[in-house]
């Protein structure tokens, strides 16, 4: 008792924190927030997400998956990635200990900046990265002005 009265305010944060991964562990990994910042490690598949003055590029890592069970919308500037993963069943008589590959139905939905072009979007699938690149409108690209 004595020795949990003289921890450190830090240590009953780092208490709480050890408490939620043990909570969202049980939950097994539903693809719930773990903080403000940043989605769970257990989302499928993960993302990168750029910019450059043309283009909105989004990179999605999902080795293993046909592409034709990749769906890519977009509808009202939300990028919805969905699809199917299915790992192969066990041969007979074979006994999994562990299994880390995520395998079932995913999808992500990421908000778009307003300055894209819904109209303009190119998909594609290469080595097992989705590569998104959704085009900026022209009217907010930057322009070069020649000066007289």
């Amino acid at each position: 008792m004595v020795a949990t009265l003289l921890r450190t305010p830090a240590s009953w944060f780092a208490e709480l924190d050890r408490l939620q991964r043990d909570i969202d562990r049980g939950f097994g990994g539903l693809g719930l927030p773990v903080s403000i910042r940043a989605v769970g490690g257990a989302s499928f598949p993960a993302i990168n997400i750029g910019t450059t003055a043309q283009a909105v590029e989004v990179y999605a890592f999902a080795p293993g998956i046909d592409p034709a069970q990749l769906e890519v919308t977009v509808d009202h500037n939300l990028l919805s990635i969905a699809g199917k993963r299915a790992l192969p069943e066990p041969a007979k008589g074979q006994t999994r200990y562990a299994e880390e590959r995520y395998s079932g139905s995913f999808r992500r939905v990421i908000s778009l900046p307003d300055d894209v072009d819904a109209s303009k979007i190119d998909a594609r699938y290469t080595d097992g990265v989705l590569r998104v690149s959704i085009a900026r409108r022209e009217a907010v690209q930057p322009r070069r002005i020649a000066v007289q």
